[in-house]
């Protein structure tokens, strides 16, 4: 659901208005970035992800059957806390199950189970066997995989890429540039785990992953649309 306007407990001095931007930002509700669909004041520096501006107050994942995860402004307790979808830490708005002690950010915890732009289908799995074509490396967080089951991607390691180069998405943005040049490089990002593939293999694989790729990064920043894969996509081309 979609409002034009909302109040919300986190800004109560003004109201927030709902807006589509290519400008990236950073949350202030979970203090992750996202880029798109956002609830912004428009007097203040202040923005949201829809997920965080609209939250459920209790959700249940089908990656944890057993769990109610409660909606909380801050993490519960004094201990360093850290999101069971992406590896990253929880600073601020956050899906907790009391009873086992998980944690979602608000965006991971609303990810889709599938993402399909018409071309490429992903699935979203607790734990994949086959490595990642980020790292390399098998199992960690939750990841996406190609229904062909050739391409797979960790959500954690897309959280690293943003974390990598967050600052030059806020340069970026406090400079005005557009969002092609603010989001983060993705250039070797297909590459890293194929070196020891001809450049021709290489080549063929990255370029049958890249869809793969700019859908779950665009899903990972909150807003899974056509748009930002789009634009996602022109800037991978580039790099």
């Amino acid at each position: 659901m979609k409002y034009s306007e909302i109040s919300h407990f986190s800004h109560p001095q003004h109201k927030l208005r709902f807006e589509y931007s290519e400008f990236p930002f950073k949350c202030d509700g979970c203090n992750e970035v996202g880029i798109g669909s956002r609830y912004k004041c428009s007097i203040c520096d202040f923005d949201l992800h829809m997920h965080c501006a609209l939250p459920s107050s209790q959700i249940c994942h089908p990656f944890y059957p057993k769990c109610s995860f409660q909606f909380l402004s801050r993490p519960p307790g004094d201990i360093p806390r850290f999101c069971n979808a992406c590896e990253k830490d929880v600073s601020g708005f956050v899906y907790h199950c009391k009873s086992c002690g998980f944690d979602l950010h608000p965006c991971c915890a609303k990810l889709p189970m599938m993402l399909d732009d018409g071309e490429v289908k992903l699935y979203l799995y607790r734990k994949v066997s086959s490595p990642c074509h980020r790292c390399g490396r098998k199992g960690r967080s939750w990841s996406y995989r190609s229904s062909c089951k050739k391409y797979n991607l960790h959500v954690a390691c897309v959280r690293e890429m943003l974390v990598e180069s967050w600052h030059e998405i806020y340069v970026g943005r406090s400079k005005g540039r557009k969002l092609e040049n603010g989001i983060p490089s993705l250039k070797n990002t297909l590459q890293s785990s194929h070196n020891s593939k001809s450049k021709g293999k290489v080549r063929k694989c990255c370029e049958m992953g890249a869809l793969a790729v700019q859908i779950v990064i665009s899903a990972v920043l909150g807003d899974p649309t056509a748009l930002i894969a789009g634009i996602i996509g022109s800037l991978m081309s580039r790099a």
